[in-house]
């Protein structure tokens, strides 16, 4: 009778590290920051209908890299959660700190089963607190690793590269045009100090924000279009457009407790 093929856990656990690792390395950058009236997602993405940053809840957001269907699944388990908690209990119970623990349970989870290959993403959970220094950022790696991220955090296969150039620009109190045109300018580094850097226009990226100054309990905002371009060009700040529908959850498996009205 032969004998079961035997691999040590640290293998074991390395080679699931490594594939996760190669899997995000193929994806665009994306960079969340902090700005003075709120947080702003910056991620290259030219497509129009798969995007890479979303709304969670009124005051939170999402951003991620990696395997679309992967992160999409991380994204509708996120609104069922914030929405059945805030059903449930009050909307001011719906925090960044307890998704960012739900995900990293899940991931995790994944990761460290042999039954089914790990997760290939890396994501951002943002909380909108009522003042910036109350705002929260959490970066969760494949394995559901948390870092409490301090003003910024980068994801992609060109992270430390990106991440250098936001270093240097970054400081605290930024105004919006000035922190989308840091991260896009970022974004364009992604070769290192030694490549050209890009040309990135606002039909490459896809913007959003949780915006503190806006009336509206829901905070997250898309900027695109003529809005991101007199950003990019002469630091215009786009006006408010009002409310945005709210964010989509296949409709086969809706649950009457998705099913949320938006307030104002």
């Amino acid at each position: 009778m032969s004998m079961p093929f035997y691999v040590a856990p640290e293998q074991q656990m390395k080679d699931r590290a490594d594939f996760a690792r190669k899997g995000i390395a193929r994806g665009r950058s994306v960079i969340v920051l902090r700005y003075a009236d709120g947080i702003l997602f910056v991620a290259e993405n030219r497509s129009q209908a798969l995007h890479k940053v979303s709304e969670i809840y009124d005051r939170l957001g999402f951003a991620a890299v990696g395997r679309y269907n992967e992160f999409e699944n991380l994204r509708t388990a996120g609104i069922r959660y914030a929405d059945l908690r805030g059903y449930s209990y009050d909307r001011t119970d719906v925090t960044g700190r307890g998704l960012a623990n739900a995900y990293a349970q899940l991931l995790g989870t994944i990761f460290s089963s042999g039954g089914e290959k790990p997760y290939e993403v890396e994501i951002v959970v943002a909380e909108l607190g009522p003042t910036a220094e109350t705002d929260q950022i959490y970066r969760l790696t494949y394995d559901g690793s948390v870092a409490d991220e301090n003003g910024y955090a980068v994801m992609g296969g060109s992270a430390e590269a990106i991440t250098e150039t936001v270093r240097a620009g970054y400081r605290a109190g930024l105004g919006l045009a000035a922190a989308v045109q840091l991260a896009v300018r970022s974004l364009a580094t992604d070769g290192g100090p030694n490549a050209a850097p890009r040309e990135l226009g606002a039909s490459a990226l896809e913007v959003a924000v949780l915006d503190r100054s806006r009336a509206l309990p829901r905070k997250f905002r898309r900027i695109k279009g003529d809005w991101l371009t007199r950003l990019l060009t002469d630091g215009t700040v786009p006006p408010d457009p009002g409310p945005e529908a709210p964010p989509a959850v296949p409709p086969a498996e809706l649950h009457e407790t998705d099913l949320r009205q938006p307030e104002g």
